[in-house]
């Protein structure tokens, strides 16, 4: 039937039309943006997902920095101490040949030892890295390093994990610069042959000190060993971890550029014939005239 009232046909060619443009919309939105999932609308449950992983992820960056920051402490506390440790066996070989020696040998290896403990003190002093020096300071009221190492979420639950150095573990020497690992071998009184001659009890006693210190300093240097042993081993984790919640995000919300440009050109041909379907469609209105035409 014909009717002059209502076009069928153009009512299905427009709604055809109408559909067709929509998509294109959407197509075409997906090509500028490169999401498949840029909104909430788009898709709520992909959408909430990706960004909670995203915000992550940005938490994990900033793990990343403060690992960062931690290694460098660490790094340079640890390069110190052992410097350290090998100054401390050159005294104690130094010590081993005063022993029995006579007292202007004597007085020659106390000289050596008196540059040997201004190195030490001049390399704890400077142990320092963007303010903190991990060797230099009060362990009674310096609290521990606490370095970040991950962030970690379930649900609404959130966690912080640190790694821990020990600042009793590290004191190489105090504020005041006479305690600590070192403080009784940078004494004036530890080797002095000068006031008399030193008997060798003497230098065993200074042997034993300088033994103590080096066990510690072992400690020290075992606990920043770790530490940094950890902190590198977190840090090319967290790396491997930032480049999957990436990718998995990506899976989510990232469009198929390869087939939203095939489906572009598909929806492209659909709109050149829907427009021309429409057109027929409204030209068969015109037909009508000519039943009355005489």
């Amino acid at each position: 039937m014909s009717s002059i009232m209502t076009n069928a046909s153009a009512l299905t060619a427009l709604q055809s039309l109408n559909n067709t443009n929509k998509q294109l919309e959407t197509t075409q939105s997906r090509i500028s943006t490169g999401y498949r999932v840029a909104t909430a609308s788009d898709n709520a449950a992909y959408w909430s997902i990706a960004t909670s992983m995203k915000s992550d992820n940005k938490a994990n960056s900033a793990v990343q920095d403060a690992l960062g920051l931690g290694a460098g402490k660490v790094d340079t506390a640890y390069t110190a101490i052992n410097d350290i440790k090998d100054q401390v066996d050159l005294i104690k070989s130094k010590l081993v040949t005063a022993r029995g020696a006579s007292q202007e040998d004597q007085q020659k290896i106390a000289t050596e030892i008196t540059a040997i403990q201004a190195q030490i003190k001049s390399s704890v002093t400077n142990a320092n890295f963007a303010g903190s020096n991990l060797l230099q300071n009060d362990a009674a009221a310096t609290s521990d390093l606490k370095i970040v190492a991950s962030y970690n979420r379930v649900g609404a639950t959130v966690t912080i994990d640190t790694i821990d150095v020990k600042a009793a573990d590290t004191q190489v020497l105090d504020v005041a610069g006479t305690g600590g690992i070192v403080g009784g071998l940078l004494a004036a009184t530890f080797f002095d042959p000068a006031s008399a001659a030193v008997a060798d009890t003497a230098i065993d006693t200074a042997l034993g000190t300088v033994e103590t210190a080096l066990s510690k300093l072992f400690t020290g240097a075992a606990s920043l060993g770790a530490a940094k042993s950890r902190i590198d081993t977190q840090k090319s984790f967290l790396s491997n971890l930032s480049d999957s919640i990436d990718k998995g995000v990506g899976a989510l919300v990232d469009a198929d550029m390869n087939k939203e440009s095939t489906r572009l050109q598909a929806l492209q041909v659909q709109q050149q014939l829907g427009i021309q379907a429409l057109s027929i469609a409204n030209g068969n209105s015109q037909s009508i005239l000519s039943l009355f035409r005489g």
